[in-house]
């Protein structure tokens, strides 16, 4: 005999769901860690890699141009000898660190909770 079929009482998600667009920025390789530096102030490139010292450069210089092209980061060349370029949040971009805050706090948690399951086993 089959189950009864409950109803679903979570709201429905907006035509275009929010949640998926913030995801396609958040859910890419190295994003939320690119984010995360960038929000202390912005960053060189070069700062950025000694930042993350796993990432590839060219991760890292996709990552950049994909923020880039979706608003969340700023490039900004700075005119010195030899010319540089900085990174830095935009508006966007720092809207986004209450999310990846809450992200990393749960993570702590769920990393807790494994280091306990783990012992009690």
């Amino acid at each position: 005999m089959a189950l009864k079929l409950r109803k679903n009482r979570a709201k429905n998600p907006p035509p275009t769901c929010a949640v998926g667009t913030c995801m396609q920025v958040l859910g890419k390789a190295w994003t939320p860690n690119v984010i995360w530096y960038l929000s202390a102030g912005p960053r060189r490139f070069g700062e950025l890699r000694h930042d993350m010292p796993l990432i590839s450069a060219k991760m890292l210089s996709e990552r950049l141009r994909d923020l880039e092209s979706r608003g969340v980061v700023e490039r900004c060349v700075v005119p010195n000898s030899p010319p540089s370029a900085e990174y830095g949040l935009t508006e966007l971009g720092f809207e986004l660190m209450p999310a990846i805050e809450a992200i990393v706090a749960v993570g702590k948690r769920l990393k807790e909770r494994m280091g306990q399951a783990a012992e009690a086993a």
